[in-house]
Protein backbone atom coordinates (compact mmCIF):
# COMPACT_ATOMS: atom_id res chain seq x y z
CA UNK A 1 0.00 0.00 0.00
CA UNK A 2 1.78 3.16 -0.78
CA UNK A 3 1.70 6.16 1.64
CA UNK A 4 0.84 9.57 0.24
CA UNK A 5 3.46 11.85 1.13
CA UNK A 6 1.60 15.22 2.75
CA UNK A 7 2.35 18.59 1.29
CA UNK A 8 3.65 21.17 3.72
CA UNK A 9 1.10 23.62 3.36
CA UNK A 10 2.21 27.21 2.50
CA UNK A 11 2.87 29.84 5.42
CA UNK A 12 0.21 32.76 5.13
CA UNK A 13 2.12 35.69 5.16
CA UNK A 14 0.83 38.99 6.36
CA UNK A 15 0.24 41.97 3.63
CA UNK A 16 3.34 43.83 3.81
CA UNK A 17 1.34 47.21 3.04
CA UNK A 18 -0.94 46.40 6.56
CA UNK A 19 1.68 48.01 8.42
CA UNK A 20 2.65 51.24 6.88
CA UNK A 21 -0.88 51.52 6.41
CA UNK A 22 -1.62 51.51 10.08
CA UNK A 23 1.33 53.62 10.96
CA UNK A 24 -0.14 56.05 8.24
CA UNK A 25 -2.94 56.12 9.95
CA UNK A 26 -1.71 56.38 13.08
CA UNK A 27 0.06 59.51 12.44
CA UNK A 28 -3.38 61.19 10.81
CA UNK A 29 -4.37 62.68 13.91
CA UNK A 30 -1.26 64.87 15.06
CA UNK A 31 -0.88 65.69 11.10
CA UNK A 32 -4.66 66.76 11.34
CA UNK A 33 -4.31 68.54 14.45
CA UNK A 34 -0.58 70.29 13.12
CA UNK A 35 -2.63 71.19 9.96
CA UNK A 36 -5.15 72.71 11.93
CA UNK A 37 -2.72 75.01 13.57
CA UNK A 38 -1.25 76.01 10.57
CA UNK A 39 -4.69 77.34 9.23
CA UNK A 40 -4.90 79.35 12.27
CA UNK A 41 -1.68 80.72 12.39
CA UNK A 42 -2.11 81.63 8.28
CA UNK A 43 -5.37 82.91 8.59
CA UNK A 44 -5.08 84.96 11.42
CA UNK A 45 -7.38 83.15 14.10
CA UNK A 46 -8.37 84.94 17.12
CA UNK A 47 -5.53 85.07 19.83
CA UNK A 48 -6.12 83.23 23.20
CA UNK A 49 -4.61 82.38 26.08
CA UNK A 50 -3.79 78.52 24.81
CA UNK A 51 -2.60 79.45 21.07
CA UNK A 52 -0.60 82.86 22.02
CA UNK A 53 2.97 81.35 22.83
CA UNK A 54 2.22 79.73 18.76
CA UNK A 55 1.55 83.57 17.33
CA UNK A 56 4.27 85.01 19.57
CA UNK A 57 6.51 82.50 17.86
CA UNK A 58 4.64 80.71 14.67
CA UNK A 59 8.34 79.22 13.57
CA UNK A 60 9.50 76.50 15.55
CA UNK A 61 5.81 75.27 15.53
CA UNK A 62 5.08 75.34 11.90
CA UNK A 63 8.98 73.51 11.82
CA UNK A 64 7.61 70.86 13.96
CA UNK A 65 4.49 70.12 12.28
CA UNK A 66 5.99 69.98 8.41
CA UNK A 67 9.18 68.10 9.67
CA UNK A 68 6.82 65.50 11.88
CA UNK A 69 4.36 64.79 8.73
CA UNK A 70 7.11 64.36 6.51
CA UNK A 71 8.78 62.01 8.90
CA UNK A 72 5.73 60.27 10.07
CA UNK A 73 4.24 59.58 6.54
CA UNK A 74 7.55 58.77 4.52
CA UNK A 75 9.36 56.75 7.96
CA UNK A 76 5.89 54.69 7.68
CA UNK A 77 6.53 53.70 3.88
CA UNK A 78 10.28 52.44 4.95
CA UNK A 79 8.51 49.62 6.66
CA UNK A 80 7.51 47.79 3.61
CA UNK A 81 10.26 45.13 2.54
CA UNK A 82 9.38 45.74 -0.67
CA UNK A 83 10.13 49.84 -0.95
CA UNK A 84 13.62 48.71 1.37
CA UNK A 85 14.93 46.85 -1.31
CA UNK A 86 14.42 49.39 -3.88
CA UNK A 87 16.61 52.71 -4.94
CA UNK A 88 13.56 54.29 -3.15
CA UNK A 89 14.42 53.84 0.05
CA UNK A 90 17.56 55.89 -0.05
CA UNK A 91 15.86 58.52 -1.73
CA UNK A 92 13.22 58.94 0.84
CA UNK A 93 15.96 58.50 3.36
CA UNK A 94 17.33 61.74 2.54
CA UNK A 95 14.20 63.51 3.04
CA UNK A 96 12.86 61.06 6.18
CA UNK A 97 16.54 62.08 8.67
CA UNK A 98 16.86 66.00 7.93
CA UNK A 99 12.74 66.00 9.01
CA UNK A 100 13.42 63.85 12.09
CA UNK A 101 15.76 66.43 12.98
CA UNK A 102 13.37 69.21 12.12
CA UNK A 103 11.04 67.40 14.36
CA UNK A 104 13.27 66.77 17.59
CA UNK A 105 15.19 69.83 17.53
CA UNK A 106 11.62 71.96 16.87
CA UNK A 107 9.97 70.15 19.92
CA UNK A 108 12.70 70.93 21.98
CA UNK A 109 13.23 74.33 21.06
CA UNK A 110 9.68 74.40 22.53
CA UNK A 111 9.71 72.86 25.16
CA UNK A 112 12.43 74.97 26.23
CA UNK A 113 11.50 78.59 25.51
CA UNK A 114 7.34 78.04 25.04
CA UNK A 115 5.16 79.47 28.01
CA UNK A 116 3.61 76.27 28.24
CA UNK A 117 -0.39 76.51 29.63
CA UNK A 118 -0.68 74.35 33.09
CA UNK A 119 -3.39 72.60 31.27
CA UNK A 120 -1.27 70.64 29.14
CA UNK A 121 2.22 70.17 31.06
CA UNK A 122 2.90 68.51 34.23
CA UNK A 123 5.41 67.48 36.49
CA UNK A 124 8.00 66.08 34.64
CA UNK A 125 6.52 66.45 31.42
CA UNK A 126 9.13 69.18 29.82
CA UNK A 127 12.08 66.83 31.14
CA UNK A 128 10.49 63.52 29.48
CA UNK A 129 10.49 65.75 26.36
CA UNK A 130 13.85 67.11 26.40
CA UNK A 131 14.62 63.49 27.22
CA UNK A 132 13.00 62.09 24.06
CA UNK A 133 13.50 64.72 21.91
CA UNK A 134 17.46 64.09 22.36
CA UNK A 135 17.52 60.75 22.22
CA UNK A 136 15.58 61.42 18.58
CA UNK A 137 17.70 63.62 17.33
CA UNK A 138 20.57 61.26 18.26
CA UNK A 139 19.14 58.22 17.40
CA UNK A 140 18.51 60.27 13.80
CA UNK A 141 22.75 61.15 13.96
CA UNK A 142 23.96 57.41 14.71
CA UNK A 143 21.67 55.89 11.92
CA UNK A 144 23.21 58.35 9.50
CA UNK A 145 26.48 57.58 10.85
CA UNK A 146 26.09 53.88 10.72
CA UNK A 147 24.97 53.40 6.83
CA UNK A 148 27.89 56.10 6.38
CA UNK A 149 30.22 52.99 6.92
CA UNK A 150 27.43 50.29 5.53
CA UNK A 151 26.37 49.55 9.02
CA UNK A 152 22.47 48.36 7.63
CA UNK A 153 21.55 46.82 10.63
CA UNK A 154 22.42 49.49 13.09
CA UNK A 155 21.24 52.05 10.57
CA UNK A 156 17.81 50.50 10.41
CA UNK A 157 17.62 50.18 14.46
CA UNK A 158 18.52 53.19 15.25
CA UNK A 159 15.68 55.14 12.99
CA UNK A 160 13.21 52.55 14.34
CA UNK A 161 13.83 53.93 17.40
CA UNK A 162 13.99 57.50 16.23
CA UNK A 163 10.17 56.87 14.40
CA UNK A 164 8.78 55.25 17.85
CA UNK A 165 9.50 58.58 19.44
CA UNK A 166 8.21 60.74 16.38
CA UNK A 167 5.17 58.10 16.83
CA UNK A 168 4.28 59.15 20.53
CA UNK A 169 2.02 62.00 19.43
CA UNK A 170 -0.98 59.22 17.52
CA UNK A 171 -0.20 56.80 20.08
CA UNK A 172 -1.10 58.89 23.25
CA UNK A 173 -4.12 59.44 21.51
CA UNK A 174 -5.31 56.17 21.88
CA UNK A 175 -4.05 56.09 25.39
CA UNK A 176 -5.85 59.11 26.28
CA UNK A 177 -9.05 58.19 24.95
CA UNK A 178 -10.05 55.50 26.86
CA UNK A 179 -9.37 57.54 30.09
CA UNK A 180 -10.78 60.86 28.75
CA UNK A 181 -14.25 58.86 28.22
CA UNK A 182 -14.27 56.61 31.71
CA UNK A 183 -12.93 59.60 34.03
CA UNK A 184 -12.50 62.81 32.18
CA UNK A 185 -9.37 65.09 32.09
CA UNK A 186 -6.87 63.81 33.64
CA UNK A 187 -5.09 66.01 36.26
CA UNK A 188 -1.31 67.48 35.74
CA UNK A 189 0.51 64.56 37.08
CA UNK A 190 -1.67 61.85 35.38
CA UNK A 191 -1.66 63.77 32.29
CA UNK A 192 2.46 63.42 32.42
CA UNK A 193 2.13 59.77 32.70
CA UNK A 194 -0.46 59.11 29.98
CA UNK A 195 1.88 61.00 27.82
CA UNK A 196 4.95 59.36 28.79
CA UNK A 197 2.74 55.77 28.43
CA UNK A 198 2.42 56.63 24.96
CA UNK A 199 5.83 57.07 23.76
CA UNK A 200 6.80 53.92 26.00
CA UNK A 201 4.91 51.76 24.09
CA UNK A 202 5.95 52.90 20.92
CA UNK A 203 9.27 52.42 22.26
CA UNK A 204 8.65 48.87 23.57
CA UNK A 205 7.15 47.59 20.14
CA UNK A 206 10.24 49.11 18.47
CA UNK A 207 12.79 46.62 20.41
CA UNK A 208 10.13 43.84 19.60
CA UNK A 209 10.47 44.76 15.92
CA UNK A 210 14.26 45.26 16.25
CA UNK A 211 15.07 41.83 17.58
CA UNK A 212 12.63 39.94 15.47
CA UNK A 213 14.79 41.82 12.48
CA UNK A 214 18.08 40.69 14.09
CA UNK A 215 16.86 37.05 14.58
CA UNK A 216 15.64 36.79 10.64
CA UNK A 217 18.52 38.19 9.76
CA UNK A 218 20.69 35.97 11.58
CA UNK A 219 18.28 32.85 9.99
CA UNK A 220 19.38 33.89 6.37
CA UNK A 221 22.42 33.62 7.06
CA UNK A 222 22.54 30.36 8.78
CA UNK A 223 22.97 31.13 12.33
CA UNK A 224 21.07 29.05 14.43
CA UNK A 225 17.59 31.56 15.62
CA UNK A 226 16.86 32.53 19.56
CA UNK A 227 13.72 30.70 18.25
CA UNK A 228 12.45 28.01 16.14
CA UNK A 229 10.29 29.19 13.47
CA UNK A 230 10.19 32.68 14.51
CA UNK A 231 9.78 34.70 11.41
CA UNK A 232 9.61 38.30 10.96
CA UNK A 233 6.57 39.90 8.91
Amino acid sequence: MTTATARPQPTRRRPEWLVPAGLIALSLVPIVAGSARLTQLTTGATVTAENARFFDSPIPVAAHIIGSSVFLVLGALQFSPSLRRRRWHRIAGRVVAPAGLVSALSALWMTLFYDMPAAVTGPGLAAVRVVLGTAMASAIVVAFVAIRRGDVGTHSAWMTRAYAIGMGAGTQVLVFMPYTLVIGTPAPFTHTLLMTAGWVINLVIAEVVIRRRARAGRSRHGAPMAATGARLS
